[in-house]
């Protein structure tokens, strides 16, 4: 063998070293593919700096640092009307409380609510929009794992007929993420679910009851307004039944007392005095009721304006609520 036929056998590799170097670069990629998303998030977050609304929105709602990422990583926005429109316009899922996720992390748009009244909407919307987020990160098997303690707590155990009311609506608008929606509306509204559940969601929640908090005290803001409205709807319902019962009674007596006043009148042309003078105190006590009629008509009617007014004022609150977290900027129609 020559010297440059033993430097050249020098240099072949055995079969166990292309193996060995194989395994190596298939290690390489397992590994990026395990640690894809974190890349990715780590791309996503480079220069990010959160504005002070938006890291307000994660302290507020108690995130831990790991829902901070995936909140952040999303770039977060609280939009006025107008932009949300617009940046929710093509979104594939609504919330309760208006904000929108765009799917594979590509972003979370808030819509900014500034009536104190609806303090804690803001909060909670962030809290259940990082959630969609957090869900479309789970691997299959844990999502599978997740779906099914969703779905047994729905089926067996969630008893608040407003939560059932609002994951059944998803069932007509959006039918094929009812378990991605039950995953962030029961992790922002329930306020004590299964063992198991509680457990998942603190890897996202320090405090899950404050976010749960916010949501029903919002929520009273509109459900304390509507039993106003209904029990001003139930008291004017009684008053209208009691007025056009007193308004009959009213138009049988003023019949009965024109025939009366017919009668004495005839008797007084026909020179019946004593008939007539015997009747007339009878026909007097019958317009002294007739007038106390009138008058408590009067007091019921009078009623039941007032309660028309309270009525509707509070029914104006609602609507002005209602609108507060419209995501419609369209103008109203005149």
């Amino acid at each position: 063998m020559n010297r440059q036929q033993a430097v050249q056998s020098k240099r072949k590799k055995s079969p166990k070293s292309a193996t060995i170097g194989l395994f190596f670069w298939l290690l390489v990629v397992a590994i990026t593919l395990v640690n894809r998303q974190n890349i990715l998030d780590w791309f996503k977050l480079y220069g990010y700096t959160a504005p002070s609304t938006v890291s307000a929105l994660a302290t507020d709602s108690t995130m831990t640092p790991y829902a901070t990422k995936v909140f952040y990583v999303n770039h977060p926005s609280i939009d006025q009307k107008l932009a949300f429109s617009q940046n929710c316009n093509s979104r594939t899922e609504q919330t309760i409380v208006l904000g929108c996720y765009h799917g594979n992390q590509n972003g979370i748009y808030l819509l900014s609510v500034s009536d104190a009244r609806l303090h804690g909407v803001e909060e909670v919307t962030a809290a259940h929009e990082m959630l969609h987020a957090a869900y479309n990160r789970l691997s299959t098997k844990e999502r599978h794992r997740v779906d099914a303690l969703l779905n047994d707590y729905y089926a067996n155990n969630l008893k608040d007929q407003r939560i059932r009311d609002e994951v059944d609506s998803y069932k007509t608008s959006e039918p094929n993420d009812i378990t991605n929606e039950m995953h962030s509306i029961f992790g922002t509204e329930v306020g004590t679910l299964p063992p198991e559940l509680e457990t998942y969601y603190q890897q996202y929640f320090k405090d899950r009851s404050k976010v749960v908090a916010y949501s029903t005290a919002y929520a009273s803001e509109f459900t304390s307004r509507r039993q106003q409205v209904s029990n001003y709807d139930t008291q004017l319902t009684g008053l209208k039944k009691q007025i056009e019962t007193a308004t009959n009674e009213l138009t049988a007596q003023e019949g009965e007392l024109q025939a009366s006043r017919a009668r004495l009148q005839a008797e007084r042309d026909n020179g019946d005095v004593q008939s007539y003078n015997s009747q007339v105190p009878v026909y007097n006590a019958a317009v002294e009721a007739y007038n106390a009629k009138i008058t408590v008509t009067k007091q019921l009617i009078a009623e039941y304006n007032v309660l028309v007014e309270k009525r509707n004022a509070i029914a104006l609150e609602v609507s002005e609520l209602a609108h507060a977290i419209s995501g419609d900027a369209l103008p109203q129609s005149r």
